[in-house]
């Protein structure tokens, strides 16, 4: 049998299951900017990413009786967020380009040559990149999902996941230093 983990929002938890709309709009509140975040990563699109974040939270509060504590609620809250995008991006049938060992740098660029670039210009560098390489991205490099689950959540083989992530690596970079060398 699975631990429970205590949870800093127990009461809340109780409450909203109750039909609570103020707790209900104070759990909403505390993980609404970071999900929303986490959507527009997968979507890059605002629309979508608000769409995703409001569907989530209302299967998070359809579903809230049924959470057990094994996790905390924003970890839980968060793989509900992830399904949401995924299915939303399945639906979409994107494109995961299969790269071979010749199609990609393997220079990895010192980390001194970022220093000035900020997380903004990190984050809408991440959002230009093509949707197959940075849903991966954001699985792998944000996530830490492993290459054999997003195979299995993308419907993808393994090398194509890590080939996807390489190629977003290696967009970033370029992308990156076009903004290093502008400054």
């Amino acid at each position: 049998m699975a631990a429970i983990i205590p949870d800093i929002n127990q009461e809340l938890i109780g409450l909203c299951i109750r039909g609570d709309r103020v707790a209900q709009y104070r759990l909403y509140k505390q993980y609404s900017r970071t999900m929303y975040n986490l959507c527009l990563r997968m979507v890059s699109n605002r629309s979508e990413a608000e769409d995703l974040l409001q569907e989530s939270f209302v299967k998070m509060f359809r579903e809230l009786p049924s959470f057990r504590g094994q996790s905390t609620l924003g970890a839980w809250l968060r793989r509900i967020v992830i399904n949401q995008c995924l299915n939303h991006i399945r639906k979409q049938k994107p494109v995961f380009v299969e790269l071979y060992p010749g199609d990609v740098a393997d220079d990895p660029i010192q980390d001194a040559d970022f220093n000035d670039i900020t997380a903004d210009e990190i984050h809408q560098a991440i959002l230009r990149l093509p949707e197959g390489a940075r849903v991966v991205c954001v699985l792998h490099l944000l996530e830490g999902y492993r290459h054999s689950d997003i195979s299995g959540m993308l419907g993808i083989s393994e090398s194509t996941s890590k080939s996807q992530y390489r190629r977003a690596v290696n967009l970033l970079q370029d992308s990156l230093m076009k903004k290093v060398y502008e400054k």
